[in-house]
C-alpha cells in the first residue's frame, strides 16, 4: 500500500512559482511511473505532467508545458516535485500526486491507483 502525501501549495500573485512536493510512505515508489492532475471547481481532474520511473521521459499537458517540471528523486526522499512557474489565474486548483503501478503512461485519472489528498494552488490576478 501506498500513500501519497502533497505540499507545497499555498497563494500566489500571477507570475510567480511554486514548487509542490508529493512524499511517498508505506512502499518505494521508484518503480511506478509518477504524475501530477489538479482540479479546479465545477470542473474534472485533468492532467498536469507526468514522469517515468527512471526519470528520463517527463511529459505534460499542453497548458502547462514550458512554464511546470516535473522531477523525481527515487533514493532516500522518494519523492516527486512540481516546478511551477509564471502562474496564470487558470492554474488555480487543487492538485494531485498519484501513482500509476503498472507503468500504463496515461494521462486520464483511470491509470492512476493511488492518490494523494490534494493541495491548494490560488493564483491571484
Amino acid at each position: 500500500q501506498v500513500q501519497l502525501g502533497e505540499s507545497g501549495g499555498g497563494l500566489v500573485q500571477a507570475g510567480g512559482s511554486l514548487r509542490l512536493s508529493c512524499v511517498a510512505s508505506g512502499s518505494t515508489v521508484s518503480r511506478y511511473m509518477m504524475a501530477w492532475f489538479r482540479q479546479a471547481p465545477g470542473k474534472e481532474r485533468e492532467f498536469v505532467a507526468s514522469i517515468w520511473w527512471s526519470g528520463r521521459s517527463t511529459y505534460y499537458a499542453d497548458s502547462v508545458r514550458g512554464r511546470f517540471t516535473i522531477a523525481r528523486d527515487n533514493a532516500a526522499k522518494n519523492t516527486v516535485y512540481l516546478q511551477m512557474n509564471s502562474l496564470k489565474p487558470e492554474d488555480t486548483a487543487v492538485y494531485y500526486c498519484a501513482a500509476d503501478t503498472r507503468l500504463r503512461n496515461g494521462a486520464t485519472p483511470r491509470d492512476y491507483d493511488y492518490w494523494g489528498q490534494g493541495t491548494q494552488v490560488t493564483v491571484s490576478s
